[in-house]
């Protein structure tokens, strides 16, 4: 696709612009206030960049979005880089030791209750996984998007270290979706949600396309690991869209926020009781 734009501005003489998020980027890479670490290199033009070495860069570097010239730092800060790899290492220690300790006795102590179809001890196990699933959760998003994304993008001297933003602020749904996964979003829009817009889709119904596609691939996620399908993270996902509107129309400010911190709580935990159930029931359970 980005090859193809190139390639388009290429052979036209009078090429029109086009906004993108590669656009957005390189507008505010270019305002005043620029990180002193951020270097200056000629820049790269098609069709230069059609080589292995631009190719394995773009596969390894902590982004979905290929761009021509990628905002490169001068030096690799060996101080920094290790603050992160040993953040890596310790949060890691403590996500499996919270999985053991604390998340998988409380698996399998949901077990009884679901076959049994106890709705009040299936809430019981259902609050009492809530805690940890959600506080694992936090640590695994510290770990990925905090120390790991920018341990290689330190080790591949790559500049563009927006991953993620203040997603916990969320007053909305939309805003969650936005700013907890950066580079998805980008992905997204640039690749799915902008095409749809130009093919004269309207915003309702491309963000329904985004969110479709999001809910594929957590369901696709889940189901290959577990060989069975089932669509309980599809229609999670796809939940999202109503309860987005009810959140928009009915909650503000705080109010908002409390909701988006309470689906991400229980709606979570509640998908793992689910597919535990169907794991059990598919491979282990005896007729």
């Amino acid at each position: 696709m980005v090859n193809y734009w190139c390639r388009t501005n290429h052979l036209d003489p009078h090429p029109k612009r086009r906004r993108s998020v590669s656009s957005e980027r390189d507008r505010h890479r270019d305002a005043p206030k620029v990180d002193n670490d951020i270097i200056k290199t000629e820049l790269v033009t098609y069709p230069d960049n059609l080589n292995l070495k631009d190719v394995y860069y773009f596969l390894v570097a902590p982004t979905l979005c290929y761009e021509l010239n990628f905002p490169r730092t001068s030096r690799i800060r060996k101080r920094f880089l290790i603050k992160r790899l040993c953040e890596m290492i310790f949060l890691l220690q403590i996500i499996l030791s919270l999985i053991q300790q604390w998340i998988v006795p409380t698996i399998n102590n949901s077990l009884k209750p679901l076959e049994e179809m106890d709705y009040t001890r299936m809430l019981e196990r259902l609050l009492k996984l809530a805690i940890p699933n959600h506080f694992i959760w936090l640590l695994f998003f510290y770990w990925f998007f905090h120390s790991s994304l920018n341990a290689v993008a330190e080790i591949l001297r790559f500049g563009d270290r927006h991953f993620y933003n203040d997603w916990w602020n969320s007053e909305s749904v939309q805003y969650f979706w936005r700013n907890w996964n950066v580079p998805v979003h980008q992905w997204c829009v640039r690749h799915l949600y902008i095409p749809l817009r130009h093919w004269g889709c309207s915003k309702q119904l491309s963000a329904a396309a985004v969110f479709l596609l999001s809910a594929f691939f957590h369901e696709y996620l889940v189901s290959v690991p577990l060989k069975m399908f089932r669509a309980w993270a599809f229609l999670g996902m796809l939940g999202q869209l109503p309860f987005s509107k009810f959140v928009e129309r009915y909650l503000h400010s705080q109010y908002g926020n409390m909701a988006v911190w309470i689906s991400l709580i229980i709606g979570q935990p509640l998908c793992i009781l689910m597919y535990y159930h169907d794991y059990y029931v598919f491979h282990y359970h005896k007729t």
